[in-house]
């Protein structure tokens, strides 16, 4: 899938993972209680600034912050961009 977005200088665009239904003991959560994931996979990636390259690439597996990032709704779909120093670790 080609997706139309080109994030500039740092930033990254991640897909976040889909928020857990249900807790390891079998209790479903309702919609409202759901956690913001954390984890997601980039699908774009800006091309870093005159002295830094980047570190992650296309299809890495990140960890982020719970509040970093600016929500973004493209095609339907959520997204996040966020700096690359907004990422805390490639899993």
């Amino acid at each position: 899938m080609a997706l139309n977005i080109k994030p500039l200088s740092d930033r990254v665009l991640i897909e976040p993972a889909e928020a857990e239904a249900k807790t390891t003991s079998g209790i479903i959560i309702s919609d409202n209680a759901k956690e913001k994931p954390q984890k997601g996979t980039v699908v774009a990636v800006g091309n870093g600034k005159k002295d830094d390259i980047m570190t992650v690439k296309v299809g890495d597996t990140v960890l982020y912050g719970k509040y970093a990032g600016t929500d973004l709704k493209f095609e339907g779909k959520d997204y996040l961009i966020m700096r690359e120093d907004d990422i805390l670790a490639i899993i």
